[in-house]
Order: structure tokens, then C-alpha cells, then sequence
């Protein structure tokens, strides 16, 4: 099929559409979720697979289902696993409101969600869901998660800052608890743009609030001081 092809930095390959790329949050999400390396995880609104496909480029070799309603970029991920050799992702081109498959066996579920639900929406019908939560809410990932983790398993999600009270309060509603969050800035002295939050399937309250992630010349420092990861 017709594609562009991004290398990641251990050479896996992801393939993309003009309709069907990722940006630096999925990255950042693939990087703050990233499971031991034999664990069972999901990948939901996994679009083209980026998150999928860092983890595999991290190390990680168990299990991954890799769930999205767009058939378009379900494929594009089926190419990219079939052509390298992945035996290990498994692309599901499914409604995560029905998805069913592994239920409470998966150690780590992820999500970069629609962001939206009001404003101008794309003309394309691809983009407009992807952005908005015309087909995919809060509320139904959370549901999605809690059906597919295990007891004290994470899902772990990067969202914008203006909804931050709106999804810790749904991922409480769903008894998954926040354990960790982290903001994502330009520089330290800037407002976050994203957040990233990891809760746990039937736990106790105790949220722990992580230094600062800083974008500094496309990459991600983590703390004031710290290396680029």
C-alpha cells in the first residue's frame, strides 16, 4: 500500500498516511506508559501505530493489541508489522466501545485519545475523528481499559491541560485510579500544552505529580536537569 515510512531511533519502521501520521504526544505517551518487556498491552486509537511500534523499538516483545476503528490505518499498521517481521503485534481494526478480546488479562493498556468534543471539525472524516470524540469518548476508554486490565493494571493517557480535572474524574468513575502525572512544556517557564497521567485498575488514592517533561530542539527532557531520553 501506499506510504511514507518514519525510522524510529532503533531502525523499526512506521508507516504513515497524509491522514494517518503521529506527533510528538504519541511518542511522549509510548515513552511515559512503556511496559517491562514481556508484558501483555494495548494500544487503543492506535492510529498508524506509533505507540505500538516505540515500545517494540524500546525492547518490548510481549503481546500487543493494537486497536483502531479506521480500517486506513489498521492496514498501515498490518503492513508495517507484516513487512519487519512483528510477530508479537496484532492489529485490530475494531470499535475499542466493543472490543472484547484477552478481557482482564492485559498488564498495560495506552491511549492517545480524540481530544476534542466542540469546535470546527476537519472536512475529512478520517481527521475529524481522530480529533474529536465523535466515535471514541473519554468515558469509553476508560470502560475499554477496565474491561481489558488486569486487577491493579495501568492505562496510561496524554490529553491537553484545559481537561485535566474532566479526566481524572473519569478515570475515577471507572475505578482506575491516578497514580502518576506529568506535564509537558516548551520551556520551564511556559504553561503545559499536554499532560500525561497513568492510573490503576482497583487501587488506592496517592498521586504522584512527576517533574516537568520539557521539550527542548524536538526532544524530551525529563526534569530540570535531566538527560534526553
Amino acid at each position: 500500500m501506499e506510504h511514507s515510512t518514519e525510522i524510529l531511533y532503533n531502525k523499526t519502521e512506521v508507516y504513515c498516511s497524509a491522514v494517518h501520521r503521529f506527533g510528538s504526544d504519541a511518542l511522549l505517551l509510548a515513552r511515559f506508559s512503556e511496559p517491562k518487556r514481556g508484558q501483555r498491552v494495548a494500544d487503543l486509537c492506535s492510529g498508524c501505530g506509533i505507540v505500538s511500534l516505540e515500545w517494540h523499538d524500546r525492547g518490548h516483545r510481549g503481546p500487543c493489541a493494537a486497536v483502531e476503528l479506521q480500517p486506513e490505518a489498521s492496514a498501515l499498521l498490518a503492513e508495517a508489522v507484516r513487512v519487519q517481521g512483528f510477530d508479537h503485534i496484532t492489529p485490530y481494526c475494531a470499535d475499542l466501545r466493543s472490543f472484547r478480546e484477552g478481557e482482564g488479562q492485559f498488564d498495560l493498556c495506552a491511549c492517545n485519545p480524540p481530544y476534542f468534543t466542540a469546535g470546527p471539525q476537519s472536512s475529512s472524516t478520517a481527521r475529524a475523528t481522530a480529533r474529536h470524540e465523535t466515535d471514541c469518548a473519554l468515558a469509553d476508554v476508560a470502560a475499554c481499559a477496565f474491561r481489558l486490565l488486569k486487577d491493579g493494571g495501568r492505562l496510561s493517557l496524554c490529553h491537553r491541560p484545559e481537561r485535566l480535572a474532566e479526566v481524572l474524574a473519569v478515570l475515577r468513575a471507572h475505578r482506575l485510579e491516578p497514580k502518576r502525572l506529568a506535564f509537558v512544556k516548551n520551556r520551564p517557564d511556559a504553561a503545559p500544552w499536554l499532560f500525561l497521567v497513568e492510573a490503576q485498575k482497583n487501587r488506592k488514592t496517592g498521586l504522584r505529580v512527576e517533574p516537568d517533561v520539557l521539550i527542548s530542539a524536538g526532544s524530551a527532557l525529563y526534569g530540570p536537569n535531566a538527560s534526553t531520553t
